[in-house]
Parts: C-alpha cells; structure tokens; sequence
C-alpha cells in the first residue's frame, strides 16, 4: 500500500485531538485538492455535509444508494442536496432492485446471500467510484464507540489503497450530535436503516476497504 499523502499520521492525529471539526477540516484542506466526501444520508448525515458545503462549495459527495433505502431516507436526502446544493455522484447496483430481489433478495446477517448482497448494492458500487474519482483524501462521518472496527480508527486513518481518511467527528458522541443538531437546526433522519449492517453496532462494509 502506497500513502497518497505523506504526512505522520500518529503525530497528527495526536495534534488534532483537541481541536474542532472545523479546524480539522482547515488542516485537511491545505494538503491536497483531490479529495471527496462519503455519505448515505444517515441518521446525523447533516451535520458532516453541511459543514463540509460550508468550507468546500464544490467538494464531491460520493452516495452509494443500495436501492433499499427508506422513502424518508431519499427525501432527507433530497433537502439536503438542495438546501446545501451538495455536488452529489450517486452510484448505484448495477442490477436493478427487481434483479436483487429475484436473484438474492433481502438476506439476514446471517444468511449465506449476505456477503453476495453486500457486495452487488454498496461494495461494488464503491469501488467504481473510488476507481472513477482516485481521491488522495476522504472525509467520512465515522466515530469511536460505533464498531469494533471504528474504535481502532483515529481522526485520521488510511484506505485499504492509501487513501488519507479524515474523519472530523470521530470523538463526539451521540450527545453532542443531538446538541448540534438543536442549535444549527438540522435535520435528523431518524428512520435510517442500511440494510447491510442490519445492526448498528455492525460494519456497512465500505470502511472494510
């Protein structure tokens, strides 16, 4: 694995600790122009992308849309497309949703078609993107306490294929969420549901990679 951007991660992630998200997000931004946003309209999908619009105007919001979304989910997504005019590039299965229902359908976590169902509505569909984009950075809305695997992430973190993830938000809990929600008056897409995790204490596989 080749570092897209060479800079000591640990010593970073040490210097940024204490600092805001909005400063995190100043520090990320000088250190290089090729960079993308990954969102899926969830639960405090708001709060990234309406700070990230704030320093960015153009930055690129990559959705991977499963097609299995809640209805709520598409309209959270549409105000928020159009009330920040995020530069959204949606990427979708390459089967229609009648395709997955008839051939794999809507499998359980447990079920053998899980891992085949994961990989034709998100994971695929990442990898075109990111095949298609070849972003340096890679700000994502990940936390401390959400995964096993999260907890093992920093602010900063590295992409399967190099990438510099920067995740502004990674020690706020749900709390402070709820709290900046309230007072920048923000939606919240409470119904969310990722029909790959199923749990929430479950990976939606993108940040496998």
């Amino acid at each position: 694995m080749t570092q897209k951007i060479d800079i000591d991660i640990e010593y970073w992630n040490e210097q940024l600790k204490e600092k805001s998200p909005d400063e995190i997000i100043e520090w990320a931004l000088t250190l290089t122009e090729n960079r993308i946003v990954t969102t899926s309209f969830g639960i405090y999908s708001a709060i990234l992308l309406s700070t990230m619009v704030r320093h960015d105007k153009a930055i690129k919001f990559i959705w991977c849309d499963t097609l299995f979304n809640q209805p709520s989910t598409y309209a959270h997504a549409e105000n928020l497309i159009k009330t920040h005019n995020l530069n959204v590039y949606k990427y979708q299965p390459l089967k229609t949703k009648e395709e997955i229902d008839i051939t794999i359908g809507l499998p359980s976590v447990e079920d053998e078609n899980h891992a085949a169902f994961s990989e034709v509505v998100k994971l695929e569909p990442f990898t075109r993107a990111l095949k298609e984009h070849q972003p340096d950075m890679w700000f994502t809305n990940i936390r401390v306490r959400q995964t096993e695997l999260r907890n093992k992430k920093n602010i900063l973190s590295l992409s399967k294929d190099g990438i510099l993830k920067v995740s502004p938000f990674y020690y706020w809990t749900d709390a402070d969420l709820e709290a900046y929600l309230k007072k920048h008056h923000l939606p919240k897409n409470s119904d969310y549901f990722d029909p790959i995790k199923a749990l929430k204490n479950r990976e939606c596989g993108i940040h496998l990679q």
